[in-house]
């Protein structure tokens, strides 16, 4: 795979702001020798490669000033391996478990949409919450070969488009893990918003860069990530929401749960170290155990207003 030569810079995809207001964050370390199919795979073991990134003063998002074209990354995620779906279904525990006190202000929980929704594991919880009407989005074509058959008429395969769906049309629409992979996340939100009946509400979940461990980690943390065209801080996660016009804006960490030999895969150290702790702990009586850890993950979240009444 070869890089796409992209000579402009573009500005902030949050606030706009010119690269005058941008200053270096990471250098270009991708290796075109490394980059395989599961280089976009979800949950894979980390590769700590990364596009050049500069960070905005305006608004505090760290992005890539120079993506690759929409295209070439749709095509990567269509081709993309996918191995973790028991993981997927530990994520959307979390998820479910993160975002109940947000679904409790909802007035309504007829359809739910989600961007990026893998095999359907968190349809699937919304679902069990009332939900009647359950619709997701998702590139990769071996994540849905990976979803049991009952989810698969749910998902509709390739990337997000809002002309694919009717305005006002939703209660729910969620976004994890999604808005660091898009080239323009404020096109996603201001769309998804557009989608929302009056009242509804939008959540994302991404990665918080200024969490203490990614900052301890640096370059070693996982979400120095070839996929990722931007990274976000609690900060502008908010910043993304309010200036795409949603209320009530709010966000909080929490913490997920995998298996021991999950944890290990994300583990900085030497490749065939990991390989060997990993395989001792898999299929031990230690690996069918779940261990809760916050390592950075942000919930951010945004409502609708509702439509004024009559009186």
């Amino acid at each position: 795979m070869k890089h796409d030569p992209i000579a402009k810079a573009r500005p902030c995809p949050l606030c706009g702001a010119g690269p005058d207001q941008a200053e270096p964050f990471l250098s270009d370390t991708r290796d075109d020798s490394r980059v395989s199919a599961s280089s976009f795979a979800s949950r894979k073991v980390p590769e700590y490669m990364s596009h050049a990134m500069v960070r905005c003063r305006q608004c505090d998002l760290a992005y890539v000033d120079r993506p690759p074209s929409v295209a070439s990354l749709a095509a990567s995620y269509h081709a993309a391996d996918y191995d973790s779906a028991e993981e997927a279904e530990d994520a959307a525990d979390a998820y479910a478990r993160a975002l109940k006190p947000v679904l409790e202000r909802l007035t309504g929980r007829g359809a739910a949409l989600e961007i990026g929704t893998g095999t359907g594991a968190f349809l699937e919880r919304l679902e069990l919450s009332g939900f009647v009407q359950l619709m997701g989005v998702e590139p990769s074509n071996a994540a849905i070969a990976a979803a049991p058959s009952r989810r698969r008429a749910w998902i509709r395969e390739g990337i997000f488009e809002e002309k694919d769906f009717a305005a006002e049309s939703f209660d729910l629409i969620c976004c994890f893990m999604t808005l660091e992979h898009v080239q323009d996340p404020g096109a996603l939100v201001s769309a998804a918003y557009r989608l929302l009946r009056p009242g509804g509400v939008f959540v994302a979940v991404t990665h918080d860069r200024r969490a203490w461990l990614n900052r301890l980690l640096g370059r070693r943390s996982p979400i120095v990530d070839i996929e990722h065209m931007q990274l976000f801080s609690a900060k502008s996660s908010r910043c993304l929401l309010r200036q795409n016009g949603y209320e009530s804006v709010d966000g909080a960490s929490f913490r997920n749960s995998y298996r021991p030999s999950y944890w290990l895969r994300l583990v900085p150290m030497p490749d065939g170290l990991k390989r060997k702790l990993t395989g001792l702990l898999r299929g031990s009586w230690l690996d069918r155990r779940r261990l809760p850890f916050n390592v950075g993950n942000f919930m951010s979240w945004g409502f609708r207003p509702p439509a004024l009444s009559d009186d």
